[in-house]
């Protein structure tokens, strides 16, 4: 209304002064029934413009007063609104601090006071699975399924609460009804892909695997980590049946596993396995090789080096070289070294690999597997003492994971379904290598050679004196022999009759002790 009068005052004015400036504005006459009225003209427009001014006035109030009951009501739907966002404000803030019964009283209140369906009827069922009302949990839920933009989040929480509950197939029959909508949420396919995988359902779960990726749910190189663990598990299922279909299956599986992800080590070493079976060392090598290339494991120069029975030790450590060529730069491949070297028997070349582990010996690096090569190769440089050092060491050094991978019979990746589960999640998600066997603490090959003894008992000390009838009965008694004590440090079994045609030089001369 003030803005309208303002405008119509504009309007005047702006009129009033132009007649104004054209000097002589005038007359305005007005005749109305037997009256004549004559004004000047300006104040006519004046007059005009304040009838104007009253009418519209009028106008107004006459709107004003008719929509007084619309503005009521608005008002009154507006503080209902208010107050229904105040209790879905401070029902969510219950829910977050954990105080389910004020949220459900919240909730009770949002229900009358608030429009939005959506959230009252969420905030309903957080409040109920807050305050650890099963049942009002489940209706909740339930309701919330009826709604059609509602329907995933009410499978959803009723799949948690089956799950919560121990009711495994009802929790997987609900993420399946959730994955089976035109739009599927990422917590159906995670829910049924890890039951496929628990139930050791390895087809099934490719399957989903394939149908995930079709609809964009995961990306490309998930389905590739998926497929190839998946893959190599079903190889390892299938290379002990006595069909021979299936053990032909299990190479085609175990084959383009280890094409498709050849740092997957599992599929790398049964491929090649089943590919030494079929009398074909030739591929199983190449396998092998992309598999160290990619990420070199223990298992893998292991089986690469059973590959061929009939050959020299020279033969080996030469066959060995290519792979170590393969990822010269790995720490795998400096172990390797040593062993390579080992074969050989040079003591230049042990020397020579035995530098190159220098940092992998420092302290933060150490192992028992770094401790084992290092005395092994102090063995072979015939440094005994240093070798004992190393193995003393070991004690107190931590294990490796991608050692405990070998069983003790020498057998890699001998994993359960559990296992396996456990392997194809975690390789699937983070294309990291898990070590089952390192978590329970599973007994592998050895990691530290053994040592031939350095010291002989020193029981001869005792019964040396004591022997030929002498009267000095007194171990502590040093005998006028002094050859005697030579003999037993040099482990001569001085229990043995002694002659006593042979000088005493002879029966005191050491033998040479084994190593």
């Amino acid at each position: 209304m003030i803005r309208s009068l303002l405008i119509l005052l504009a309007i005047t004015t702006l009129i009033v002064l132009t007649i104004g400036m054209v000097g002589d504005p005038g007359l305005a006459s007005l005749s109305w029934m037997n009256y004549r009225i004559d004004i000047p003209a300006t104040a006519a427009v004046i007059i005009i413009g304040v009838m104007a001014f009253c009418a519209v006035a009028f106008w107004n109030l006459a709107l004003w007063l008719a929509r007084s009951p619309q503005r009521a009501e608005r008002a009154r739907a507006d503080q209902r609104r208010r107050q229904g966002d105040d209790a879905l404000t401070r029902g969510f803030m219950a829910v977050a601090v954990g105080d389910g019964s004020e949220a459900r009283r919240h909730a009770v209140k949002a229900l009358d006071l608030s429009d939005n369906t959506v959230l009252v009827r969420i905030l309903g069922a957080m409040a109920a699975e807050e305050s650890g009302d099963a049942v009002a949990t489940r209706t909740a839920y339930s309701a919330m399924v009826s709604v059609p933009e509602l329907k995933l989040a009410g499978l959803r929480g009723l799949m948690q609460l089956a799950a919560r509950q121990g009711d495994k197939a009802e929790a997987v029959k609900l993420a399946g009804e959730a994955y089976n909508q035109p739009r599927p949420s990422m917590w159906a396919f995670e829910t049924l892909f890890a039951a496929r995988l628990e139930a050791g359902e390895w087809a099934e779960a490719l399957d989903l695997i394939e149908g995930a990726l079709t609809r964009k749910l995961i990306s490309p190189i998930f389905s590739e980590r998926a497929k190839a663990s998946l893959m190599a598990a079903s190889a390892a299922r299938l290379e002990t049946s006595d069909d021979a279909q299936m053990r032909d299956q299990a190479l085609d599986y175990a084959q383009r596993a280890a094409k498709l992800q050849p740092q997957f080590t599992p599929a790398a070493i049964i491929a090649a396995r089943l590919l030494a079976k079929a009398n074909k060392p030739g591929r199983a090598e190449d396998v092998l090789e992309a598999a160290w290339a990619s990420r070199p494991h223990p298992a893998v120069w292991l089986a690469y080096r059973d590959l061929v029975s009939d050959e020299t030790p020279k033969e080996r450590a030469r066959r060995l070289q290519g792979l170590v060529d393969r990822n010269a730069k790995h720490r795998e491949s400096r172990l390797l070294q040593v062993e390579r070297a080992l074969l050989t028997n040079t003591k230049a070349e042990i020397a020579a690999a035995l530098a190159a582990l220098e940092e992998d010996s420092a302290e933060a690096n150490l192992t028992k597997r770094i401790c084992g090569v290092i005395a092994r190769g102090a063995q072979g440089l015939g440094d005994y003492d240093t070798a004992r050092v190393w193995i003393a060491k070991a004690a107190s050094a931590r294990g490796e994971a991608d050692w405990s991978d070998i069983d003790a019979e020498g057998k890699a990746f001998a994993y359960s379904a559990a296992d396996w589960s456990d392997v194809i999640l975690n390789f699937a998600e983070t294309a990291a290598l898990s070590h089952p066997r390192y978590e329970r603490g599973d007994k592998g090959l050895p990691e530290i050679p053994d040592m031939p003894p350095r010291y002989v008992p020193s029981m001869p000390f005792i019964k040396g004196p004591a022997r030929r009838g002498s009267v000095r009965t007194d171990p502590s008694h040093m005998p006028d022999d002094v050859g005697q004590y030579d003999a037993a440090i040099t482990g001569q079994d001085l229990d043995e009759p002694v002659d006593d045609a042979k000088p005493k030089a002879a029966r005191g001369r050491a033998k040479t002790p084994k190593k």
